[in-house]
């Protein structure tokens, strides 16, 4: 089952973290918390990774609109969108699919949130891939 949507791009790592959090902006999302993995396993294990960069992404309006339906849905809360450097060298931006995390609330009142919250993750994916080659789509 996929439980994520995503774009592949060429690009400076950097940038593309860059372009997912001004995307993400764009869509009224704040980044509540950005980890970096690799600098967390390199201080707590002394283990090299690749790049690899946790967005915890959340849009206020509706995460309320959420959490007013269903009080426990802050357990899958912030919507977590990842950037890392592939096994080729490119850079992939993944985004949680709302759709499938919600769905295991059981509860039909989120499928709304859920499908907007997927359209704009699906145009923040865009937006990116579009930055970083114009010719492909998300």
């Amino acid at each position: 089952m996929e439980y994520t949507i995503q774009t592949v791009v060429t690009g400076d790592f950097d940038d593309v973290v860059e372009a997912t959090n001004a995307a993400l902006k764009d869509e009224g999302f704040g980044v509540l918390c950005d980890i970096d993995i690799r600098a967390t396993l390199k201080e707590k294990l002394g283990e090299e990774f690749r790049q690899y960069r946790i967005l915890g992404a959340c849009n206020p309006p509706l995460a309320y609109e959420g959490l007013t339906e269903e009080i426990e849905l802050g357990a899958l809360l912030p919507c977590n969108v990842i950037v890392y450097e592939t096994d080729d060298g490119d850079i992939a931006v993944r985004a949680v699919d709302p759709e499938q995390l919600v769905g295991i609330a059981d509860n039909d009142a989120l499928d709304s949130i859920a499908t907007e919250v997927a359209e704009r993750f699906h145009r923040v994916l865009a937006a990116v891939s579009d930055e970083f080659d114009p010719a492909r789509e998300a």
